[in-house]
């Protein structure tokens, strides 16, 4: 069944805003959104009237990540590929951000928990609410890290920490994010898309050619092997989707319980 308006995009002077919208479901990712998410990047790349671009969600929550009780996931005991989804649902979102050569702002009013957190993360710059946190909420369920968060969040705050989050699946707060440089600015949340906007048409303003260069620079010096690690991501996440755990981690999830994880 499709969804009435799940992504919505705004063309507002020579910025893009793209808000992913399920706000009843801290706007989860199912295939449809997926697929429009991706349409949007493609649009807001082509029209040359667009100089920056915004990323958020409607409500309470910027992206919870997967939708577990989307249909197809997890139906009669069946293990999904999950290696077949990464490849073409999450990891052509995450290679379009890094390739435009167009500044891409998260601008991040809630909750980003796993795909949600990596799509965050892929962003180029980050302004957050107050009220804002990330998950790295993969282990919750018996899964790896993927869509790019393997490879951004220890580039981003280093491997120590980044390691300890992706194990214990903790929150970190906005103030914290703030702390260890994953985001560029803490706003209060009714304050949260004014000031983005009016970074982005700062933004949008300046040398176009020269922020489109510097992109690519900077992907060339910190991201050369990107293709290489989603890929490898794609690999493992394919195991981990066919375990036991994952079907129990799943369940659990669905039935409002702890996990009993068996490791295999």
């Amino acid at each position: 069944m499709t969804e009435e308006n799940i992504l919505l995009l705004e063309k507002k002077k020579s910025v893009a805003i793209i808000t992913l919208n399920r706000p009843d479901k801290l706007n989860a990712f199912n295939d449809e959104l997926t697929f429009k998410l991706k349409d949007a990047l493609k649009e807001a790349e082509r029209d040359h009237a667009i100089k920056a671009v915004v990323l958020t969600g409607a409500g309470r929550g910027f992206c919870s990540g997967q939708d577990l009780q989307a249909r197809g996931l997890h139906d009669k005991g069946q293990r999904p590929s999950l290696g077949i989804s990464i490849r073409h649902r999450y990891n052509p979102i995450i290679l379009k951000i890094r390739s435009m050569e167009k500044p891409i702002i998260a601008a991040v009013n809630g909750v980003a928990a796993g795909a949600g957190a990596s799509l965050a993360l892929v962003c180029d710059l980050r302004i957050v609410s107050d009220n804002a946190y990330f998950v790295q909420s993969f282990t919750k369920v018996g899964l790896i890290p993927d869509s790019g968060s393997t490879f951004f969040l220890p580039r981003l705050i280093g491997i120590t920490r980044a390691f300890e989050l992706m194990l214990t699946a903790d929150k970190m707060d906005a103030q914290e994010a703030l702390k260890l440089g994953l985001v560029n600015k803490v706003v209060k949340q009714d304050k949260l898309m004014e000031e983005t906007l009016a970074f982005a048409e700062r933004i949008a303003g300046g040398p176009s050619l020269a922020y489109g260069l510097t992109k690519r620079a900077v992907n060339r010096a910190m991201f050369p092997d990107i293709e290489e690690l989603l890929e490898y991501e794609a690999s493992l996440q394919e195991i981990a989707g066919r375990s036991d755990d994952f079907e129990e981690g799943v369940k659990a999830f669905i039935e409002k319980r702890d996990p009993a994880y068996k490791g295999r």
